[in-house]
């Protein structure tokens, strides 16, 4: 029996070690002259891939191999995986250093999502959910609406609901996003640009997506530094896989 369990604590590693393996970074073309980079985590039977779209200005801390990013989705990112989903983490197109609210609501970065979003689904055949955080959701809000059908649902967590100028997410034309749509966020998120109370002007907008959901999770501990930074509430911090739960169990089964 000890040496059965040797065997299989073995082979348990070694197939933990081939999927660590297996992850890499991937570069495409997207657009005449510029190319994206996503880190590509991929699993054995996932029945979809999540593409994470980072806040900030859109890097994810490539280093040694590694996404190194504190961002909350990006630290996340092995309770994704481990959840048995394909994971995809977009980093910023080589054209632009800063992902500002005004690009991340262009067209050009619409198309360079477009690109990854082709590919994830050519070289997998598998449904694609768009999950930003902070300024990424103004990426998958932005992405959502131009690419119709050709992504499975959204996941919109910490949601900008503030801005200068027309790039808030619920500024944005919301009610052309035809698939299921959760809104998750804080109680006690205290960065001047994603406010609790804002959360409910996102869902009102949904107003043809077959399924909208808002969630308010409270909960974490450790909440130091900027509160728009992620070691805060608006990074989910102390309750990572509490927030991870709950954002698949909607991919799972999107219910109101």
């Amino acid at each position: 029996m000890r040496i059965a369990g040797a065997v299989l604590a073995a082979a348990l590693a070694l197939a933990a070690g081939a999927a660590l393996a297996a992850d890499r970074l991937v570069t495409i073309d997207t657009r005449p002259g510029v190319k994206v980079s996503y880190f590509w985590m991929e699993r054995p039977d996932a029945p979809a891939v999540l593409l994470l779209l980072t806040g900030g200005p859109g890097g994810i801390g490539y280093k040694d191999g590694v996404p190194t990013s504190p961002n909350f989705l990006i630290r996340s990112r092995d309770r994704f995986a481990a959840a048995g989903y394909d994971v995809a983490i977009v980093g910023k197109p080589t054209d632009h250093e800063d992902l500002d609210l005004a690009f991340r609501a262009s067209a050009e970065h619409v198309a360079d999502l477009k690109g990854v979003v082709d590919k994830l689904r050519a070289d997998t055949g598998k449904p694609v959910w768009l999950v930003g955080t902070s300024r990424g959701t103004v990426s998958a809000a932005a992405a959502a609406i131009a690419l119709g059908d050709a992504i499975a649902g959204v996941v919109l967590t910490s949601s900008i609901t503030q801005a200068k100028g027309p790039y808030a997410v619920e500024d944005l034309d919301l009610k052309r996003i035809k698939v299921p749509v959760l809104v998750m966020h804080h109680k006690r998120d205290q960065c001047d640009a994603t406010p609790p109370s804002d959360a409910d002007l996102i869902v009102r907008g949904l107003k043809n997506a077959p399924v909208r959901k808002l969630l308010m999770v409270d909960g974490g501990s450790g909440a130091r530094g900027d509160p728009c930074e992620p070691w805060h509430w608006h990074g989910y911090v102390g309750m990572e896989q509490e927030a991870v739960d709950a954002l698949v169990a909607f991919v799972k089964n999107p219910q109101p």
